[in-house]
């Protein structure tokens, strides 16, 4: 390497991708939340065909896997970021992320599949 040059990339630029994706799922995840928590209050007590309706309706629906959408996302990174600094044995470290990952991705799935359900009167 010739002296003044930078040693070649590593895992940086995955590592800044990732960092600015957990910041922008983060500050997406403060209007979802404003516009939910309000929602659920204003559905406690309701019946059960009064939230399945209010689910339907295409706006909430849109925003509701929106608001999945965004947090399994911040999720899977944020649980990808404590294994990375974490779990450092190889065997222990590969099967931690493999399981963390079918679990998101199952329960994300889950939670698609239902407000779709829902919103599409299946």
């Amino acid at each position: 390497m010739s002296p003044g040059s930078a040693p070649p990339p590593g895992s940086a630029p995955q590592g800044a991708g990732h960092w600015w994706v957990q910041r922008l799922t983060a500050i997406a995840l403060v209007p979802l939340t404003i516009w939910f928590v309000p929602s659920m209050a204003m559905l406690a007590g309701k019946s059960h065909g009064a939230v399945v309706a209010w689910l339907g309706a295409p706006l909430n629906a849109m925003l509701m896997a929106s608001l999945l959408a965004v947090t399994f996302t911040h999720l899977w990174l944020g649980l990808e970021s404590i294994i990375e600094d974490y779990v450092h044995a190889g065997r222990r470290h590969i099967g931690t992320m493999i399981a963390m990952k079918i679990a998101v991705a199952g329960m994300a799935l889950a939670s698609f599949f239902a407000v779709a359900k829902i919103a599409f009167g299946g």
